[in-house]
């Protein structure tokens, strides 16, 4: 039989929101991939690890290799179906070669932190990318998720927002360090956001 890829979602951060499937086939792992974060948490001295790295290229190298060996496990953090390495691996290699185990993403612990339905809002990401303009424009009722990023953050995202059609007053909900210790959760408005720290690398959620 042929060995497979198996993407394994980590959770936002915590081990509390990781699922079982996906910590028992990491723990079973005889090759393990993934963030420096994650190998510093999960890796064994009994397992053959690689660190993703910007050169994705040297990742996929290393899979193309150890793929002979034994099955391969790839961390993602959140869940892997939402904004992960998935994507670059389903161009390098067949979906009949790869398995994804999901576990619970940022995106939805931010909601369920809010006691909000998320299954109506338009989820986004600003991390390494920039959605539409159309994506982006105003609507009654509308709800939005975001992921951010160092550049693209709770400052400069507020403001592309209200050119977009948002108005000051519309409630924006940062959720930074979400599962940590040192968790934050606090809602403002678009206007009122400058007066606070700037949040890189957090979930913002907007709505009237």
């Amino acid at each position: 039989m042929k060995n497979k890829i198996t993407v394994a979602g980590i959770g936002p951060g915590s081990f509390d929101y990781i699922s079982p499937a996906a910590l028992k086939k990491i723990q079973s792992a005889k090759i393990l991939i993934g963030s420096q974060r994650a190998l510093s948490y999960f890796a064994t001295d009994n397992q053959i690890s690689c660190k993703i790295t910007g050169d994705i290229s040297t990742t996929i190298k290393f899979i193309r290799e150890n793929i002979l060996i034994d099955d391969v496990v790839v961390m993602a953090s959140g869940d892997p179906g939402y904004y992960s390495i998935l994507d670059t691996l389903r161009k390098e290699f067949s979906t009949t070669e790869i398995e994804v185990i999901p576990s619970i993403s940022s995106m939805q612990l931010a909601f369920a932190k809010l006691s909000m339905s998320w299954y109506n809002a338009a989820l986004l990401s600003f991390h390494g990318r920039k959605p539409s303009e159309e994506k982006l424009k105003y609507e009654p009722n509308k709800i939005i998720g975001m992921l951010t990023d160092g550049e693209n953050n709770s400052h400069t995202i507020a403001d592309i927002l209200k050119k977009n059609g948002w108005r000051d007053e519309t409630k924006i909900t940062v959720c930074a360090r979400l599962s940590y210790e040192d968790e934050k959760i606090f809602t403002t408005t678009l206007d009122e956001i400058k007066n606070y720290e700037i949040f890189k690398h957090c979930i913002l959620i907007v709505r009237e």
